[in-house]
């Protein structure tokens, strides 16, 4: 029933209990419609952002993968430039050198079939894993090898510093190794040393590293020591005027060990010094790696 104002004619309106059901109805399922297109497009928008996030991201990530890859790349190149170096040090201090074969160390990694059922960028991460295995192992290998090479060369090293190989003092060789004038009778003997003249007091060091064993007098030699040095050297300095060491004491080469002198069978100053090798006399200046100076 529709009532106007004051001046209007009522009318009476009938309107069915379905069509009011009905309108309820179509007006719900609009309002769902609406609510369930906006959620959709909100989504998609929220997805495309997403997508394009995640776009710039996997881009990223292929940029920094290529990158790895060249690095491991350049690992390898580095890798074999130390094995080249290590087989050079081998043969140059004649150490024993690794068999090919040992290097090839096994590694790990899936199978074919498995490949086959990955997507290209996976078997390319997957090659990658194993490279980066594979340079590990390697490089551990390696690193043992190296240290072996560092203990061999220490010692050589050792070998080396405890080998004569300077001049124990500085002044002028008066008479050398081997069959020589005795300045005494003027008859040709076998001399078992190599003199070196010069100042009474001058400086005499030890030709390598090494221990005192002897501290002597004798009518021949006169005041004398002798130095063990190990690997089967010793060396003996005599005709001192003064010994600057003790029984017992170590020494290093280049260390004064006693002052030139006169002392003994000697027409002068001047330093008797014998090289002695496994018991056996050898000539000293066949030992002496640096120049003298007077």
């Amino acid at each position: 029933m529709l009532i106007p104002n004051s001046m209007g004619i009522l009318k009476q309106l009938n309107i069915p209990v379905a069509l009011i059901y009905f309108g309820a109805f179509a007006v719900l399922v609009l309002l769902v419609g609406s609510l369930f297109l906006s959620a959709e497009f909100f989504t998609t928008k929220v997805d495309q952002a997403e997508l394009e996030r995640l776009r710039a991201e996997n881009q990223r990530l292929q940029e920094k993968y290529d990158q790895l890859r060249w690095n491991l790349v350049e690992v390898g190149e580095r890798y074999n430039d130390l094995v080249q170096k290590e087989i050079r040090i081998r043969n140059i201090f004649d150490l024993p050198e690794i068999d090919s074969e040992e290097r090839m160390l096994g590694i790990g990694g899936p199978s074919t079939e498995n490949l086959a059922d990955m997507s290209e960028f996976e078997q390319d991460a997957v090659a990658t894993e194993v490279e980066v295995d594979r340079l590990l192992r390697l490089s551990r290998f390696e690193l043992e090898k190296y240290g072996e090479i560092e203990t061999s060369l220490l010692k050589v090293r050792d070998r080396l510093d405890h080998t004569p190989s300077i001049w124990p003092t500085k002044g002028w060789v008066s008479r050398g190794f081997g069959m020589q004038y005795d300045p005494f009778t003027g008859y040709k003997q076998m001399h078992r040393g190599m003199d070196i003249a010069n100042r009474t007091g001058t400086p005499i060091i030890a030709t390598a590293d090494g221990k005192v064993i002897q501290v002597r007098t004798d009518n021949m030699m006169g005041r004398y020591i002798v130095i063990d040095h190990g690997y089967g050297f010793r060396t003996r300095y005599g005709h001192l005027s003064q010994a600057k060491v003790k029984v017992g004491q170590r020494v290093r080469r280049g260390e004064v060990v006693a002052l030139m002198g006169s002392t003994g069978y000697s027409t002068g100053p001047h330093l008797h010094y014998e090289v002695i090798r496994n018991g056996k006399f050898e000539a000293p200046n066949k030992f002496i790696l640096n120049d003298m100076k007077s």
